[in-house]
């Protein structure tokens, strides 16, 4: 459904008088960077004003809470998503929202925002069509260190500035419903709950969580994989055990770090002539792991097969990792090498990526590389490594 630009300027206009007929609201002016790619129908200024008005009830504490942590148990960040918050109440990236209902909010959040727009005397149909666009946006919660939560606390609430800022104007909402505006950093998110508003980025992927779930063959995380055993003693599986990143690469507004691992190869080849090499196709295998800032520095269980069938004359193999920004989606052209009768040939591969995305590493892996270091933690870039070749 589309709406109108002044039917939406119109409401956003209201929402700053809210603040100040709501509490008490200090007048220590801050300077933020506000980003040019927010839309202009719901900004993340606008979004974090909102919510900081609406007098927070315990239950509103405990659905975000709620939604962040199951989140995080599925793979993704702290975060809880517009479009749950709306759809089903309490909801976590990669639940099935299909299943939940609201009834077991007494007062969900979603309601709490809709009065508060109301109270600011804007008709229900405007009040309607801005959450609608709101509920259809990439907007959400991101709650960092949510699991320390005392069960009472309130929260900071902010948003992402953008422009790699480390601090930002933030609204403290009091026991008395007043709200005080302070200086939100790192630190203080550290300290006391601290609600961001920011962008979505990671729930169109699914993590590796989920996908070890469907796949019992993975094991669990930190746990011995299960390889598919194979008749051919000669073809051997590529795992990666862990990763382990050196740097967090956007700024802590924006939560966790994306990593996406891809691998070009050619699967299980045993091809005898050069006829044969062309009914060969190769394979990109592209995992995407979430790195929260709390795991940087330490080891990331991985466990996942790169590579299935690795066979003798696959001499080589691509391998890339960036950390996920975004933008326009282009590709790396690469090779992976393969021997047939004694020659070596290159495969043309193409590995996914995006103007934006962060390029930690990419480049060829031998099998002897492999072998030798199989196991053994290496550097690649910003990351580390260990990889298996069994």
């Amino acid at each position: 459904m589309r709406y109108s630009g002044s039917i939406f300027a119109g409401l956003l206009a209201l929402v700053p008088a809210l603040l100040t007929g709501c509490g008490k609201l200090d007048d220590t002016d801050v300077e933020v960077p506000v980003s040019e790619e927010m839309p202009a129908f719901v900004s993340l200024p606008e979004v974090a004003r909102l919510l900081s008005a609406v007098p927070l009830e315990a239950e509103h504490l405990e659905e975000v809470h709620r939604a962040a942590m199951a989140s995080a148990g599925n793979g993704y960040d702290e975060e809880y998503r517009m479009k749950d918050l709306f759809a089903a109440p309490g909801t976590g990236v990669g639940e099935d929202a299909s299943t939940k209902a609201a009834d077991g909010w007494r007062h969900p959040l979603r309601d709490a925002l809709r009065e508060v727009l109301l109270g600011t005397k804007a008709s229900d149909g405007e009040a309607s069509a801005w959450l609608d666009s709101l509920a259809l946006s990439d907007v959400q919660i991101y709650w960092p260190s949510s699991d320390e939560w005392d069960g009472s606390s309130l929260p900071v609430i902010t948003y992402d500035p953008g422009e790699g800022a480390t601090q930002n104007e933030g609204y403290a909402v009091q026991p008395d419903g007043s709200v005080k505006k302070v200086l939100v950093d790192e630190q203080m998110s550290l300290e006391r709950p601290v609600w961001v508003v920011n962008r979505n980025s990671d729930a169109e992927y699914k993590s590796l969580e989920l996908r070890r779930r469907e796949d019992p063959s993975w094991g669990t995380g930190g746990g011995d994989i299960l390889v598919k055993s194979t008749q051919d003693p000669e073809l051997k599986s590529l795992v990666l055990r862990s990763l382990k990143t050196k740097r967090q690469y956007d700024s802590w507004f924006a939560g966790a770090s994306e990593f996406f691992v891809k691998i070009g190869a050619i699967e299980n080849f045993v091809a005898s002539t050069e006829a044969e090499l062309r009914l060969y196709d190769p394979t990109i295998t592209d995992f995407m792991i979430v790195v929260r800032r709390k795991q940087v520095g330490q080891e990331v269980p991985f466990n996942a097969v790169l590579v299935s069938e690795w066979s003798q004359q696959l001499t080589s193999c691509a391998l890339m990792i960036v950390e996920d920004d975004g933008g326009t989606r282009n590709t790396w052209k690469c090779n992976a090498v393969v021997k047939v009768e004694s020659k070596s040939y290159g495969v043309e591969l193409e590995l996914p990526l995006y103007s934006r995305d962060d390029i930690v590493w990419r480049g060829s892996l031998s099998r002897r590389y492999l072998e030798k270091y199989s196991s053994q933690s290496r550097s690649y870039g910003d990351v580390d490594l260990v990889m298996e070749l069994m």
